[in-house]
């Protein structure tokens, strides 16, 4: 008995081809775009909950750790003395005025709460209306930040716990200061 022959094989059909052609570079380009596009994993998660001219409240997550808000802080104070320009890490130019120097003032606060971070919360703290209930409302969001940056013509600072108080000596405040170019 003769084995039977099995007839040869058809080449694929062009159309069949071409199909295949974009199906499979499809995923090559999403494949791509989103290697391309990943967030930046060294910085912990964060987004800008409002910005009232050169003031940034900024929101982290609740779980994010004091050494992960000092890679965030330590991020913005190498933007700002390289490249002068904070665009990359979502803020508006603080000096739009001047289209050189877009970012010549920028004071971020630091928050894991995202209340404080809104709109209203913000603008009644940079007010600094007086009176006893205003000023609990200020102290209790100063007491709220997790750290802060300060950028002012070339010079930064930048600190890890709450708003610094202005009438307190900051060694006798609970605050790390990070950097502080102004000393």
């Amino acid at each position: 008995m003769e084995p039977k022959k099995q007839p040869a094989k058809k080449p694929l059909d062009p159309i069949v081809k071409i199909g295949l052609t974009v199906f499979i570079g499809g995923f090559l380009l999403i494949a791509s775009g989103m290697f391309l596009s990943r967030p930046d994993r060294s910085i912990p998660a964060y987004s800008i909950g409002w910005q009232e001219g050169t003031v940034v409240a900024v929101h982290v997550p609740a779980w994010t750790s004091d050494p992960e808000i000092k890679t965030l802080i330590h991020r913005f104070r190498d933007l700002g003395l390289s490249a002068h320009d904070f665009r990359s890490m979502k803020v508006r130019p603080t000096t739009p005025e001047d289209p050189k120097k877009l970012y010549q003032e920028v004071t971020i606060y630091i928050f894991s709460d995202h209340k404080w971070t809104e709109p209203e919360t913000l603008h009644r703290y940079l007010v600094n209306k007086k009176g006893p209930e205003e000023e609990t409302f200020r102290q209790e969001f100063q007491k709220a930040a997790r750290g802060g940056f300060i950028y002012l013509h070339g010079k930064t600072k930048g600190w890890i716990g709450p708003i610094p108080d202005k009438t307190k000596p900051e060694k006798k405040q609970n605050i790390q200061m990070l950097f502080d170019d102004e000393e």
